[in-house]
């Protein structure tokens, strides 16, 4: 016998097997990861590193810290009531004067305009007055200021360049709620007419909530009638739903325009068959925008119904039947849970894909149909705040985690019920 096992040492020892197939396990461990990396350094690169960007702009506020750190240690101790001391004045013809060029200046200035109408031509006024060529100390500094501008007696200017002196803030964020801080500092309300975040992000989810029951309307009974088809027949039909991811959103945005324009094809048939006198006013409205955004997302419903519902054997209608209920009540009662899933997934789906839709809105609706991402663009290429577009971009993404978390609670509580 000890012949035999000295070619093969340990082959009885179960330690010696143990770590045999911990080291296998390890590799095949390894190799998985090393076919995963590729997509985890993609994402990493496109999906999370941007995100973080986002949200460290979102609460970024060096405009002030940088273009005027004397200015902001000289209002420390300043009770934010009245005009600062004179030393405040020396520290901010020093701090504008030391600034490399005019975009330093601009910058500064767009900052402070965004707290305090005015602020940019007073900002800018004074930068083109500086240097102060022989000022004798922080008094003349003061007079010779005011002689610039004497907007710099009002406390308002002061207290946002106070209120924003650190380098991290949480005001774009406040903003995007309709909220605020005082010159005090201490948060309230924004005035009421001035609370706009808030109608629109209602706007935002009031769309998206009609566009996703409109999907679920109209997806269902084309999806039911779909899984009930032979394969080869459901094929076909399939390719024509999916036909609107094959055909750019641009392309058909711009042919809804002309199908919904006053003499275009949808009015001119209606009016023919005797329906409406008049053209409808379906462009540039909130129909528009529900109609182009309806055809556009709902392969996204009809999809992940289509999956569940082939899932669900036909048997189990025949046997509702056969058992003395009425086809109607069996679909509704015995079919329909089935395919909670598929509803919930599509829902979902559909939602999160819409609350962030931008071109459709911006083309086909009015200017009380714009969504939250058009605010997004606006403050990205038109106010060049990119702060508050950050913010509000966090705030589309804290609503798409919620809405990501309330299904999941939702399908897990079902999965423990069944």
């Amino acid at each position: 016998m000890s012949t035999l096992a000295a070619p093969f040492p340990g082959i009885g020892d179960p330690r010696a097997l143990r770590h045999s197939l911990a080291r296998a396990e390890r590799r095949r461990k390894l190799r998985a990861f090393a076919l995963t990396l590729p997509l985890l350094v993609f994402l990493l690169a496109t999906f999370l590193v941007p995100i973080a960007a986002l949200l460290k702009r979102a609460v970024e506020n060096p405009e002030v810290a940088n273009a005027l750190p004397r200015t902001v240690v000289a209002l420390q101790g300043w009770s934010r009531e009245g005009v600062p001391p004179a030393e405040a004045f020396a520290a901010i013809a020093a701090d504008l004067g030391a600034l490399p060029d005019r975009a330093d200046a601009g910058a500064l200035a767009r900052r402070l305009n965004s707290e305090v109408a005015g602020a940019r031509s007073l900002v800018m006024n004074t930068y083109k007055a500086l240097p102060l060529e022989g000022a004798a100390g922080p008094a003349d500094v003061k007079a010779r200021l005011l002689a610039v501008d004497e907007r710099w007696t009002e406390p308002k200017y002061w207290q946002a360049i106070a209120k924003n002196g650190s380098r991290w803030t949480g005001d774009y964020l406040l903003a995007s709620v309709d909220l605020r801080r005082d010159a005090q500092g201490a948060i309230e309300r924004m005035p009421p007419d001035q609370r706009v975040f808030g109608s629109i992000l209602a706007r935002t989810f009031g769309i998206s909530a009609v566009v996703t029951l409109w999907c679920l309307l109209l997806g269902y009974p084309l999806a039911y009638w779909l899984s009930t088809l032979p394969a080869r027949r459901a094929n076909v039909l399939m390719i024509l739903v999916l036909v609107p991811f094959w055909t750019s959103i641009l392309v058909r945005v711009a042919a809804w325009i002309v199908l919904l324009q006053s003499a275009g094809l949808v009015n001119r048939a209606l009016m023919a068959i005797g329906l409406t006198d008049q053209p409808l006013a379906l462009l540039f409205n909130r129909t528009g925008v529900v109609i182009a955004m309806v055809h556009i997302l709902l392969p996204f419903m009809i999809l992940p119904l289509y999956s569940v519902m082939k899932s669900v054997p036909p048997t189990y209608l025949r046997a509702a039947v056969s058992l003395g209920s009425s086809p109607l009540a069996a679909f509704f009662r015995v079919y329909v849970p089935q395919t909670y899933p598929g509803i919930g997934a599509g829902g979902l789906l559909v939602f999160i894909l819409a609350i962030g839709y931008y071109v459709t809105p911006a083309l086909l609706g009015g200017a009380d149909d714009q969504m939250l991402s058009y605010y997004v663009a606006q403050y990205t290429n038109v106010n060049v705040n990119w702060g508050m577009a950050a913010a509000l971009g966090a705030l589309l993404l804290a609503a798409t985690l919620v809405l990501y978390a309330v299904y999941r609670r939702v399908v897990k509580s079902e999965l423990n019920l069944a």
